[in-house]
């Protein structure tokens, strides 16, 4: 039986944290992570606005007392003043991991000639892999999959295909995918026989 994984889904957004208009982006990553991991997923949510201290203190919570093994966060990535997400994540970070930011930006670059001004990053804190992905949803869901051509075969590989070893090897439960969405790459050696 698959083991549990435990996910925080962080929305960063004065406005939607406010009221003002309905967060489209935890519902995005809810309905594709149900979709694309095999695993039962545990959610923990939360709705917050752009506030350093308290973007730092959520993450810190999510993985130092809600024992989540994997982050994700959604807006403020931004070149704009209140972005302020990615210093949030590089404040609680034990380990920086530049190239899931590097893999967004250029997934993005396939769509949209301002995917330059993204600032996204991944860390690691303690057990726990977290990601900083755009907000909307179109977006979250290229930068997971990937980019794709006409006949549906994968051109660049999105982020996830990365997640499950990398939390492997950071000592959480084994991830397994579904293939006709992501494909999870593990060595042959760190590959568990399927059942």
């Amino acid at each position: 039986m698959n083991q549990v994984l435990r996910v925080g889904l962080v929305s960063i957004s004065d406005r939607a944290s406010q009221g003002v208009y309905e967060d489209k982006g935890i519902p995005a990553l809810t309905d594709w992570l149900q979709t694309a991991v095999n695993n039962p997923v545990d959610f923990v949510t939360h709705l917050i606005p752009d506030e350093q201290p308290i973007i730092e203190a959520t993450l810190r919570a999510l993985v130092d007392d809600d024992g989540c093994h994997l982050v994700l966060t959604t807006g403020g990535t931004g070149p704009a003043e209140r972005d302020v997400t990615p210093e949030a994540t590089l404040a609680v970070a034990d380990k920086v991991m530049p190239g899931f930011g590097e893999q967004m930006r250029q997934i993005s670059l396939h769509y949209v000639p301002t995917a330059i001004l993204s600032r996204q990053v991944g860390v690691i804190r303690k057990g726990a892999l977290i990601l900083n992905l755009p907000g909307q949803p179109k977006a979250i869901k290229e930068t997971l999959e990937g980019v794709r051509d006409a006949a549906g075969e994968t051109r660049v590989s999105g982020i996830f295909a990365a997640v499950p070893y990398c939390i492997d090897l950071i000592g959480g439960p084994y991830i397994e995918t579904n293939e006709t969405i992501i494909r999870a790459f593990r060595p042959k050696s760190a590959q568990k026989p399927t059942p």
